[in-house]
């Protein structure tokens, strides 16, 4: 067991110092339990509420994996390995997804790590490669398993479940009300459900309006909706890939500054968009559900149904972005006069009036820059801010957010400093080391 002052000391990285009522209930659990399923909302801490136990779990001496996850898509897989690293717990983590290099991939495992997260096809991929020994797998937990399963994945995770054979727990983790665990779980009586979502209040912190737009092409409607919003952050969801696409595009053409995000997009294109919107150079983006669960993205008020999806449960995903954690926010429908409502919005919202004649959003005072060099390469958070302070004469006041990754990193710059920044660091070296830094895309 972690002593008191370590799971301190650990919570406080995430700037909290106790754990909320649904986190100590999961870890309680998952010490205690050999089955648990974890349903609680979007955005109610259930990473945590699983990591920690895991940690609990692993031994020092044990050189193989020891605990795999399962994600429904890397993006998910990249944040539950964010967090793991943030926690400092001293053992290794690796990630294994889709449309990442399997060679690269295939090196890490050779130094196997304690906690192994991916989707579940890479890593059935892997299990038929032998890339890892599975013996010492004691802990499976399949994060948002609904969603894999809707996306295809049962046959892989069907495979999964029946190459680990020494498996002593099983954990399944979702932020949908009802769900159904898959007969090749091997699921028992003894399953211990923690069911935070029909106990949630979060609904009610949660406000639902009407926008109402006379033409069917609603975008005009949307630019006057953000101009109301005006500069804080919000994500739009629409349908379709094409549909965030031409909408994004047309918000540009009116001068409305945005982003897309859809599952179309290059893995690389898709995290720097994600960067961009957590450190405020995009306020506003246009995406799919993939934005809708388990990703990294902050806290908002205002999320835009541009599209109504087609069920409730992906409804209530959407809504999940905001009124997190005891905060509260807003919904907007944004729907044609002609219209009708979705079975799911079980009372009509009260109608949205905007004025006309606002002006248009402000356009964000950050811009991100990109360095192609990262932790690989010995470069932290302290090493860019003495750099860009040093050689590019930015004050403090002048940097945002820093992110730094194995062999890249983006820097938040106050928009008006990289003018006179970029000329002034193009040359200059960081450690003794020349790195190509620009303007990310």
């Amino acid at each position: 067991m972690l002593q008191k002052e370590i799971i301190a000391q650990t919570l406080s990285q995430f700037g909290i110092t106790a754990l909320n009522p649904m986190q100590e209930s999961a870890s309680a659990a998952i010490l205690a339990d050999a089955e648990v399923l974890l349903l609680s909302p979007t955005g109610s801490g259930k990473t945590l509420g699983f990591l920690l136990p895991v940690w609990q779990l692993m031994k020092a001496d044990e050189k193989r994996v020891q605990c795999l996850i399962l994600t429904p898509s890397r993006e998910l897989a990249i944040q539950i390995e964010q967090v793991w690293k943030k926690m400092a717990t001293g053992f290794k983590v690796s990630c294994c997804y889709g449309g990442h290099d399997m060679q690269t991939e295939i090196q890490n495992l050779t130094e196997p790590p304690a906690l192994l997260i991916g989707t579940p096809g890479r890593i059935a991929d892997h299990i038929k490669r032998a890339t890892f020994s599975r013996e010492a797998v004691i802990t499976l937990i399949l994060d948002e398993f609904d969603k894999s399963l809707a996306l295809g994945f049962e046959e892989d995770m069907s495979y999964i479940f029946g190459s680990l054979k020494a498996l002593d727990k099983k954990i399944f983790v979702s932020a949908t009300a009802s769900v159904d665990i898959p007969e090749f779980a091997g699921a028992g009586d003894g399953l211990r459900v923690l069911d935070y979502i029909n106990q949630s209040t979060a609904v009610d912190a949660l406000t639902l309006q009407l926008v109402i737009s006379e033409d069917k092409d609603k975008v005009s409607r949307l630019v006057e909706l953000l101009s109301f919003i005006q500069s804080e952050p919000a994500i739009i969801f629409c349908n379709h890939r094409d549909a965030v696409e031409r909408t994004a595009n047309l918000l540009k053409e009116k001068g409305v500054e945005c982003a897309a995000f859809h599952g179309g997009m290059e893995q690389m294109q898709r995290e720097q968009t994600l960067i961009q919107f957590r450190n405020g150079s995009v306020r506003f983006l246009i995406a799919t559900d993939l934005a809708a669960r388990g990703l990294d993205i902050p806290e908002m008020k205002h999320v835009i149904h541009y599209h109504l999806p087609s069920t409730e449960a992906e409804f209530t995903h959407r809504n999940g972005r905001t009124a997190r954690m005891e905060a509260t926010g807003t919904a907007y429908l944004l729907i044609h006069n002609e219209e009708q409502l979705p079975y799911y919005i079980r009372q009509k919202p009260e109608v949205l009036e905007i004025s006309s004649g606002l002006k248009l959003p402000k356009p964000a005072e950050w811009v991100t820059i990109y360095i192609n060099g990262g932790k690989k390469d010995k470069l932290n958070k302290v090493d860019i801010v003495g750099f860009f302070s040093q050689k590019g004469q930015l004050a403090k006041e002048d940097l945002g957010l820093i992110i730094v990754k194995d062999r890249n990193a983006f820097v938040a710059v106050k928009k008006h400093k990289i003018k006179t920044l970029l000329p002034l660091v193009q040359n200059e070296k960081i450690k003794g080391t020349k790195y190509k830094i620009v303007v990310a895309r």
